[in-house]
């Protein structure tokens, strides 16, 4: 029996942090250091006074997905168009995919999980839909 990499993380003792996006906050879950950066999971919820701005982009992954856990968000997909994102809904974002966000709520909140842990993200000119 192992338990290297076991990691629990609660709510009392979160911390928010500014990360990738200056209009987001992220929790860090603790899975990045427990898989010894192959994998990242987070929490992302709307920094309250900053400004939205977001452009074309992608991001070189092998996995990325997305769970609503509170709030909405509206994304414009390569080859899908807009797709808008409530409470409940979960989107996996295929490697390097060319999106942008549109908008979301104030009380946004979502579960974000990526392999590996390090990826890098690149401006885009454009989204194709």
């Amino acid at each position: 029996m192992t338990t290297q990499g076991f990691v629990a993380s609660h709510a009392k003792d979160a911390k928010f942090e500014r990360g990738l996006r200056s209009f987001y906050e992220y929790r860090d879950l603790g899975i990045k250091s427990a898989t010894e950066g192959r994998v990242d999971a987070h929490v992302i919820r709307a920094a309250a006074g900053k400004e939205f701005s977001s452009q074309p982009h992608l991001h070189r992954t092998t996995f990325q997905m997305v769970y609503i856990l509170k709030g909405w968000i509206e994304f414009e997909y390569e080859g899908q168009g807009v797709v808008r994102l409530e409470a409940g809904s979960c989107v996996h974002q295929p490697p390097s995919i060319r999106h942008r966000e549109i908008g979301h709520s104030d009380d946004i909140e979502m579960l974000e999980i990526v392999l590996p842990a390090g990826f890098s993200t690149e401006e885009v000119d454009s989204v194709q839909t």
